[in-house]
């Protein structure tokens, strides 16, 4: 459910600013960003938020295979929107698919800005592939029947 006053009517924002909500179910992750984590320009780092996606899919990938993870392949990232000091950032993981030892991962990440106005904005979906490992690193097979 979307809490009151984080949706705003479109006005003469950019397109790329244009608002939209958040999902309604509970983030994986959510962090407010911080001046220690931006790049030369002052936006937010692309590696952070790479480093918050890869944190948010393992812990899903994780509970679904009931073990450690690793994380084996990024399959797609894409940057939609920059993020900036004090935004803070909600990453909404999701299992999408169960191999027999992997686990394909979606990740969608939103952006509340302007505490006094609010303002959600859609700003990098991944997927990200994991492979489940025992104490030895060893690949194992991932439980089936489980949710």
């Amino acid at each position: 459910m979307t809490e009151p006053g984080f949706l705003r009517q479109p006005d003469a924002r950019p397109m790329s600013e244009q608002p939209t909500v958040l999902p309604d179910k509970q983030p994986t992750l959510r962090v407010a960003t911080m001046p220690a984590d931006t790049n030369p320009a002052g936006d937010i780092f692309g590696g952070w938020i790479m480093s918050q996606v890869d944190i948010a899919a393992g812990v899903v990938a994780s509970q679904r295979s009931r073990g450690r993870v690793v994380s084996v392949a990024v399959n797609a990232f894409v940057f939609k929107q920059p993020v900036s000091v004090g935004d803070v950032v909600s990453f909404y993981a999701e299992v999408v698919r169960v191999g027999r030892t992997s686990i394909t991962v979606d990740v969608e990440v939103f952006a509340l800005r302007h505490p006094t106005d609010p303002l959600v904005v859609k700003v990098t979906e991944a997927t990200l592939t994991y492979v489940a490992v025992d104490l030895q690193g060893r690949k194992r097979e991932i439980p089936t029947g489980v949710r």
